[in-house]
């Protein structure tokens, strides 16, 4: 087993989990010289997505029922709006 103090296994931390995932060989971290730590690879692969995860969790339980897509403006109507909001902006501003 690989062992190496504290600072010298953060300064190096990737490089050694990269080493470490060639060989297999665990690295025993110490800390003022007693052990800190003990890095080494999972015994079984980790799972890529938990079932506690909250991505999708709700997935299938909604139900789209309009147009999500297109808006219920029209460009004109949208110009509008942007342009009042900005003239309301620069008579602030002028003030």
């Amino acid at each position: 087993m690989r062992t190496m103090a504290i600072g010298e296994f953060k300064a190096k931390c990737l490089g050694v989990m990269a080493e470490m995932n060639v060989t297999g060989q665990p690295v025993l971290v110490t800390k003022r010289g007693k052990p800190f730590a003990r890095v080494s690879l999972p015994e079984e692969p980790v799972p890529q997505e938990s079932p506690e995860s909250i991505f999708g969790f709700m997935q299938g339980m909604g139900i789209i029922t309009g147009d999500i897509v297109s808006s219920e403006y029209t460009d004109e109507e949208w110009d509008r709006m942007f342009n009042e909001k900005w003239d309301r902006y620069e008579q602030e501003v002028a003030e």
